[in-house]
């Protein structure tokens, strides 16, 4: 049995994370495991389960609010020590600088375009896998 990736989503809006969990489906490309979602809508519980481990790539939504995915990213980045990736959901294009200024380690933009948002999310679990072997 191959084991599992687990994929944070954070965001307030429950369609949101729905998007999020429909466009990686049970595994996001074929090279990578399959995947867990560890759904979480407020920042403490962000923390927490970051806190906990065994998280492999975080989701952050930017636009979620009172604490934005971008200011999270920033404040993870910081605190969490090896943080896993980070793949920042967008309100627009324009707000890649702010994803650069969050150290996302990849971004696309909402709503979630299934296609674009696998293949973002495949890349960051597979170089998880390239530094954890």
């Amino acid at each position: 049995m191959q084991p599992t990736a687990t994929v944070l989503v954070y965001s307030d809006d429950a369609n949101t994370r729905e998007q999020v969990r429909l466009a990686a489906g049970h595994r996001p490309a074929s090279d990578v495991p399959p995947v867990e979602f560890l759904e979480c809508a407020t920042l403490p519980a962000v923390l927490e389960a970051l806190d906990a481990g065994g998280v492999d790539v975080c989701v952050l939504d930017g636009e979620t609010a009172p604490a934005g995915g971008m200011g999270v990213c920033r404040q993870i980045k910081d605190e969490i020590f090896r943080c896993p990736p980070v793949l920042l959901l967008m309100g627009r294009p324009q707000d890649a600088w702010l994803a650069t200024w969050s150290r996302a380690d990849a971004a696309v933009t909402l709503p979630v375009e299934p296609v674009e948002f696998a293949e973002a999310l495949a890349a960051l679990l597979r170089d998880r896998a390239a530094v954890s072997a």
